[in-house]
């Protein structure tokens, strides 16, 4: 049985939690599916029969996607290989072993893992990075929501201490979300961020989202920056950050899988939050950031709204991305 199969079986014995899962999916990557799938179909009617031709216009159909160029070119290239060992002629058939190679993109290869890393002893500290822009304060603000909604006691540490109005915003998010805030401006992020860590330990905080300065533009004094921060945080907490977070936008396209290899040149990133995905036609940059950073997805945004974050799920990624696919013909 090919994964395309299981996912119909899958998604005819959903558990709640898993269905509003899906759902949130489903609505999130509306604009994606509209575009790719819809090309898709139209494809699959243009061509009865498998060909270059058809290769072709697939390649752009899912670059438009903006799984990326080097992706899309492997990715058809195991395509290919796969019709010619299976001997598939059948365009419709070939849709189903779309699907089927995309998920395997995600899945094959380091095991990845989505779940953020808790710390059984004191705080969990989680390092929130990335450009000005992106959507990082806010993505913080429901990070520190999802937490407290679930009874952790959680602070917010300002380490964006120089850009004008970041600490009084990041305060402001703290007191929204019922967390504890610490901050001070136009000082070293390095001490607030210890001076904070103390206070955290002092309150028995479960967790920890450190705010820090989205400039990509020196990369030099940026990492210097980081790696003062991070000696910081490990001398006071050990094994922490337990998380690095690096915010893209995903509606920045390929621009956010080049912000993510810089941040990796600069500092250990160990997940990715995708901000924005319900905004964008360009639902495949998941697939990309995978094949091109080796990092993954932690957290998508699917909404406006402070519980429109969620954990990324790869099958209900899937499943948002190829629902009318996989209901088609049940």
């Amino acid at each position: 049985m090919g994964l395309f199969s299981k996912f119909k079986e899958v998604f005819n014995k959903k558990e709640t939690e898993k269905i509003e899962l899906d759902e949130a999916y489903d609505k999130g990557l509306e604009n994606t599916r509209k575009e790719f799938v819809n090309e898709l179909s139209i494809l699959g009617h243009k061509y009865n029969k498998v060909s270059e031709e058809y290769f072709d216009e697939l390649e752009d159909i899912l670059i438009s996607a903006d799984i990326g160029v080097n992706t899309v070119m492997k990715f058809v290239d195991r395509l290919k290989a796969r019709v010619k060992k299976e001997n598939i002629t059948d365009t419709k058939y070939l849709q189903e072993v779309i699907v089927d190679e995309l998920f395997i993109i995600y899945v094959s290869g380091e095991s990845l893992s989505d779940k953020i890393n808790i710390n059984n002893e004191g705080p969990t500290v989680i390092l929130m990075v990335g450009v000005n822009g992106v959507g990082k304060t806010t993505t913080i603000a429901k990070l520190a929501y999802k937490y407290t909604q679930s009874g952790k006691k959680v602070m917010l540490i300002a380490g964006d201490t120089f850009r004008a109005g970041a600490v009084p915003q990041l305060e402001e998010w703290a007191k929204k979300t019922n967390s504890l805030f610490y901050g001070k401006s136009n000082t070293d992020p390095a001490g607030v961020i210890y001076d904070g860590l103390i206070k955290a330990k002092e309150e028995n905080v479960d967790i920890v989202l450190i705010d820090t300065a989205g400039r990509l533009q020196n990369k030099v004094n940026l990492m210097k920056e980081l790696e003062k921060i991070n000696k910081v945080i490990g001398t006071h907490i050990n094994g922490a950050p337990h998380e690095t977070l690096l915010v893209i936008d995903a509606a920045t396209g390929q621009n956010g899988i080049l912000q993510a290899e810089s941040f990796k040149e600069i500092t250990n990133i160990t997940g990715i939050v995708l901000t924005k995905l319900d905004g964008s036609a360009k639902g495949g940059i998941v697939l990309a950031i995978k094949e091109s950073v080796n990092i993954p997805v932690k957290f998508v945004g699917l909404g406006e709204k402070m519980e429109d974050l969620k954990p990324f799920d790869i099958e209900s990624y899937i499943y948002g991305l190829f629902k009318d696919m996989i209901n088609d013909g049940k």
